[in-house]
């Protein structure tokens, strides 16, 4: 159809975006701001933090085989919920997404000053974090081939410069059994829940799969093998570079190396006094976050489109560039929205708010598995009641003044949704 995206991405593809938008944040910046919170009880909130992901994932992929298109959530919820669930759906990821995209940016400006020993001020921060948005938004409305190809390249370099820190880690530290025993020994529940509920933001990137869906080939197989396949890789990822931290670190000095840096794992290579590995995770920091940056665009801008196409934002952002096969529109929307947040220079601002509001999303999403009819469903009921129910739990274990912000905001937009509709019902009359 004229106004519809074509189905370019197979499943090594879909893997890699899936991983593009995790690995990136969560791995650089995120891990040391929930170990500033947990402790070395960090490695049990990755755990908890996984274990909820999984049963998000699960959701996401029967969610995303049944109904393929763009949008995700909003989609589903429309579809199997009612529109005020699906609006609160998109209205939730576009806040929580945008604030992760500007935690990226920001993530992105602090490794690059740090390895050339800037020092700048929170002007020249956030003067050369829009600057960056603004040539990724570039690329991104170019079409999802071009950005699939960066993609790839940018995947790979991460993860080849994150092999290469553990393993030499592992030769100059030793294997992590401390971390593993102090881990145990954490006892502050309160601290390890708010640590998961970070550190399962940093997980939830696997959701790009499902927000592309109309760009997946074969969706009811791509996508739930894309997901589950991902979600696999990261946990291992996570567990061994957080090991791998504070076995070098310590949790408190990990944890404090976040503070005005945004530059966590430039430390713990440093750390190791060996040559060239910390140039090798200066190159992987900055791809990774360049990779979330891109693949948050590409999301964000899907979930616009779709709510374009509903009438719950503005019809014109709805529109294709036939040239590019490129929401262009909605993209360069999407970067204006990013770069609003990246205006405020705080990482862990940024995080922690976002991790309310996806926690809200990912809430709907279980919600909306639960609601399928057995014929679409590819898993059994009870995977989406946890998921629900763990979101919900960890959703109000963050910071009060978070998460007041966040109902405030979803209020906001559950007005705007009502009056759209009345607006809408109105014309047809």
């Amino acid at each position: 159809m004229e106004n519809e995206l074509k189905r370019e991405l197979k499943t090594p593809g879909a893997i890699l975006m899936g991983l593009g938008s995790i690995v990136g944040t969560g791995i650089f910046v995120s891990i040391a701001i929930a170990t500033q919170i947990a402790g070395s009880g960090i490695i049990i909130a990755v755990v908890i933090a996984a274990v909820l992901a999984a049963f998000n994932g699960l959701s996401s992929a029967q969610l995303a085989a049944a109904h393929s298109v763009s949008g995700g959530t909003y989609e589903y919820g429309n579809r199997f919920l009612n529109s005020y669930f699906g609006f609160a759906a998109g209205w939730m990821f576009l806040i929580a997404k945008s604030a992760s995209a500007a935690t990226a940016v920001l993530g992105c400006v602090g490794y690059l000053f740090y390895a050339f020993c800037v020092n700048a001020d929170n002007v020249g921060i956030v003067g050369a974090g829009l600057l960056l948005l603004f040539v990724m938004t570039l690329l991104v409305s170019g079409g999802i081939r071009r950005s699939n190809q960066a993609n790839i390249i940018i995947v790979s370099a991460t993860l080849l410069g994150l092999a290469a820190l553990v393993i030499v880690s592992f030769f100059v530290k030793g294997f992590p059994v401390q971390p593993i025993v102090d881990s145990v020994k954490d006892t502050s529940i309160t601290s390890i829940l708010y640590g998961s509920a970070l550190m399962f933001v940093a997980y939830t990137g696997y959701g790009r799969i499902a927000t592309l869906g109309e760009e997946v080939s074969e969706p009811r197989t791509t996508i739930p093998k894309a997901i589950i396949l991902a979600m696999v890789i990261i946990v291992i990822l996570y567990l061994a570079v957080s090991l791998t931290a504070i076995n070098v670190m310590g949790a408190e000095a990990f944890g404090l190396s976040v503070e005005g840096k945004a530059a966590p794992l430039m430390l713990v290579a440093q750390s190791l006094s060996v040559p060239v590995i910390g140039s090798v995770i200066t190159i992987a920091a900055i791809t990774a976050m360049l990779g979330v940056v891109l693949n948050l665009l590409l999301g964000l801008s899907r979930v616009i489109l779709s709510m374009a196409r509903r009438k719950d934002l503005p019809a014109k952002l709805s529109k294709i560039n036939h040239k590019t096969q490129s929401p262009a529109v909605a993209v360069w929307v999407t970067g204006g929205i990013i770069g609003v947040l990246v205006l405020s220079g705080d990482v862990v601002f940024t995080w922690s708010f976002s991790a309310f509001t996806v926690l809200i999303y990912y809430a709907i999403t279980n919600l909306a598995a639960l609601r399928m009819p057995a014929d679409l469903r590819l898993y059994p009921r009870w995977i989406p009641a946890f998921g629900l129910f763990g979101c919900l739990f960890l959703a109000f274990w963050i910071e009060p003044t978070f998460w007041i912000g966040g109902l405030a905001l979803l209020g906001v937009g559950l007005i705007w949704h009502s009056i759209a509709l009345k607006l809408k019902s109105r014309n047809k009359d």
